[in-house]
């Protein structure tokens, strides 16, 4: 078995086909076959099922990719230990956010980065902490920037918290619970929320904190872009971040800050990391720059 074959074949599952994958290495699409071929006679498995709709893996090709994906991790990560002992400041950054972290943290620690890592390069995939940790434990990110809900713990990762920024409450403009002072008046309410029901987001911290049941109508959403949309369309209630409110351009135009009197919980957000894995120098230099970002925030949503 070579690297090479493994490169090949994980390029193959990223991009769904073997012209796709062909492209993205530069080589041929027959060599790219012939490659995944000699793979699956080593293994004495057949790896990839080539259908109508496209190539799907097996089970036996789940379960090798999985072993697959951290082997060419380590090596980029060699890759880029070794550049920077050279004084090479380049690499690769993989990490995931959650919509609520969107801004002004990712802003301010990417140009903290970009200052010492000019040729880095840097690929950011938005998701939810369900999605985004499966990520960080199979190496496919390096660390997400998510809200931490779960008390006991994620296996196999470690948390370092960031930032409890502060939430508020929005609605459309014109909203028909505008003038609501208190979460009973908003529990009849259609609410946005990012986790899923029953997963303990601050929506039914919230809530509950103040003695009242969480609301039953809800819309789930895991996009910030699109919940922004659907508050300002439609009658819809959320929780965001302070700053996302006043520092997104022309959000106040389209949604307005209900004042009520509860206090609303704050998320825990912060860094899930492999715990059984070092970090690539230039990973562990955006986990600075994003603890920098965090401490430079303004007091209304303070560091930890």
């Amino acid at each position: 078995m070579r690297l090479n074959q493994i490169r090949d074949l994980l390029a193959v599952v990223e991009t769904g086909s073997l012209r796709a994958a062909a492209r993205r290495i530069g080589l041929s699409q027959p060599a790219i076959s012939k490659s995944v071929a000699q793979l699956e006679r080593e293994l004495q498995a057949q790896l990839l099922l080539r259908t109508a709709r496209g190539i799907v893996l097996t089970p036996a090709g789940r379960a090798f990719v999985a072993r697959g994906r951290v082997i060419d991790t380590e090596l980029r990560k060699a890759h880029d230990d070794l550049s920077a002992l050279r004084g090479r400041r380049e690499g690769v950054v993989a990490f995931g956010i959650g919509p609520a972290v969107t801004v002004p943290l990712i802003p301010d620690a990417m140009a903290r980065f970009r200052a010492r890592w000019p040729r880095a390069h840097v690929r950011i995939r938005e998701g939810m902490r369900t999605a985004l940790l499966p990520l960080v434990r199979d190496e496919t990110l390096d660390f997400t920037v998510s809200e931490n809900v779960a008390a006991g713990g994620e296996a196999g990762l470690q948390f370092k918290s960031l930032v409890q920024p502060e939430l508020v409450v929005i609605g459309r403009r014109g909203h028909p619970l505008s003038h609501a002072r208190s979460l009973q008046e908003l529990a009849v309410a259609d609410w946005l929320i990012f986790n899923s029901p029953g997963s303990r987001g601050a929506l039914e911290r919230t809530f509950e904190a103040s003695g009242l049941a969480p609301p039953q109508t809800l819309v789930h959403c895991e996009s910030y872009a699109t919940a922004l949309a659907l508050i300002a369309r439609s009658d819809l209630l959320g929780l965001v971040v302070r700053e996302q409110l006043t520092e997104l351009p022309l959000a106040d135009r389209f949604v307005q800050r209900l004042s009520i009197r509860e206090k609303i919980s704050r998320p825990t957000i912060g860094l899930f990391v492999r715990a059984d894995a070092p970090l690539s120098p230039a990973a562990a230099a955006m986990v600075r720059a994003l603890g920098a970002a965090a401490r430079a925030l303004p007091k209304r949503t303070p560091s930890l």
